[in-house]
């Protein structure tokens, strides 16, 4: 139940937590304002382990990206990137020690979180940080920095990371990734994670969690496999299916002690 929302709410407004930069605040950031920690710290409470839960997707997210690189991907179209981190782990970073020529276009709808990634990037000549917002898909497809920088006639891997879960079913997402689909080339894939919070996860329901997130006026969907598998129609989703944050492809050292370590629902799928 993470990260990187492209959605936050009143788009930025003063005064109004913005999920992106509450996910800075829980990973140890210093761009959250007032609001982004009081909300934070809300959920924190509401949610036990939401910490522990947010390490775990950051790190099924490397592992997808890494497979991803291994498959031979050098595009990635990461929407809802929130604020990159200061150091290695993101994205190109990942994708870079597998494959050096990797390119990378990050999109965020939160616009200190893209003056803050281009800050980050640099003169990176291999990534770009764009303005987007995955309610418009065709805008983020036609933007003239993506387009420059990504090859739609070869594969390329999109990531949506703890990105649906905020849209709620009438914004029609299934629809929005659909159309995202088909602008990709076959062999593409598709990386997706989404929380979801089971009645014994951590003994709570997802209900407290979802109440502080609404309470500023943002969606917070609790989709378990069934619903979420929807979001990969088009798609052949790859071993092990549907899991657990921790349980995809863990590595050795993967965190799997914890019960929030096996929250949400994640998968890659490619293109058929």
């Amino acid at each position: 139940m993470e990260r990187r929302s492209d959605q936050p709410p009143a788009d930025g407004a003063a005064g109004a937590p913005s999920v992106a930069r509450m996910y800075d605040f829980y990973v140890g950031g210093d761009h959250s304002h007032d609001p982004d920690r009081e909300a934070a710290s809300a959920a924190l409470r509401a949610l036990p382990g939401l910490d522990i839960a947010i390490r775990a997707n950051r790190a099924f997210l490397r592992r997808a990206v890494r497979h991803a690189a291994e498959r031979g991907i050098t595009q990635f179209l990461d929407i809802g990137s929130g604020y990159l981190v200061d150091g290695p782990g993101n994205i190109h970073d990942v994708a870079r020690r597998v494959r050096p020529d990797a390119r990378v276009a990050y999109v965020e709808l939160d616009p200190e979180g893209v003056a803050h990634n281009r800050a980050i990037l640099g003169d990176d000549p291999a990534a770009v940080a764009v303005r987007g917002d995955f309610l418009k898909p065709h805008d983020v497809l036609a933007d003239p920095d993506v387009r420059a920088l990504l090859d739609f006639d070869e594969p390329l891997a999109l990531t949506l990371a703890a990105v649906l879960h905020f849209i709620d079913d009438k914004d029609d997402p299934r629809a929005k990734v659909a159309e995202l689909r088909d602008a990709m080339a076959p062999g593409s894939v598709l990386i997706v994670s989404h929380a979801y919070v089971r009645p014994d996860d951590a003994g709570t329901t997802s209900d407290a969690i979802q109440g502080v997130y609404q309470g500023f006026g943002s969606s917070l969907q609790n989709r378990g496999p069934a619903e979420t598998g929807r979001f990969f129609d088009g798609f052949t989703l790859l071993e092990p299916g549907l899991t657990g944050m921790a349980d995809w492809r863990p590595d050795e050292d993967t965190e799997t002690d914890h019960p929030m370590t096996h929250s949400g629902v994640v998968g890659m799928g490619v293109k058929d």
